[in-house]
């Protein structure tokens, strides 16, 4: 039997692997590697088959070999250039974890269904606007920093922006002189 055919009856049955650990941080849920490599190294062995998850050359890799005829599928990623070592171990399991998924194409139980079904329907920001008479004041102003904020935080119409650019040039060159 080839190595695809073993990892066909494989992942028949992995089926969906549920997402049991949390992140704290952002609350959401994840698989643990532990457990995601206790739930498939059971079936990896019964269909002659071994998983190994190397680092070579920078470069986290996941294979599994078939042990019959030497046959091999693998997944990498590369590691990102990481001084600290917990990061960088962190790092390292999380490629594993998603070398590994990727390479059996596992699916996630819907664990957040309910949660991502609900839309959120969130208030579209309108733009911020200012009177002809607040542009007119502005676009009189003698503070050059104090415009540039008004550029970025405000739609205005082509002759109001012209203005404020204007005599930001204005203000620029009178403080060069």
């Amino acid at each position: 039997m080839s190595i695809y055919k073993k990892l066909h009856e494989l992942k028949k049955e992995i089926g969906k692997v549920s997402k049991t650990s949390t992140n704290p941080f952002f609350k959401s849920k994840y698989f643990d590697i532990n457990e995601l490599l206790a739930n498939v190294e059971p079936l990896v062995d019964k269909n002659n088959l071994v998983l190994l998850q190397p680092i070579l050359d920078g470069f986290v890799i996941t294979k599994i070999i078939d042990i019959e005829s030497g046959e091999d599928v693998q997944s990498a990623i590369q590691l990102p250039n990481i001084q600290d070592p917990q990061k960088l171990g962190s790092a390292i399991t999380y490629y594993r974890r998603y070398t590994l998924q990727s390479l059996l194409g596992l699916q996630a139980e819907d664990d957040d269904g309910n949660v991502a079904s609900k839309q959120v329907n969130k208030p579209i920001a309108t733009p911020k606007r200012l009177t002809p008479e607040q542009v007119a004041v502005i676009s009189k102003a003698d503070d050059a920093n104090k415009l540039q904020i008004v550029l970025k935080n405000y739609t205005l119409q082509p002759d109001e922006k012209s203005a404020i650019e204007k005599r930001i040039k204005e203000l620029k060159k009178w403080k060069r002189l």
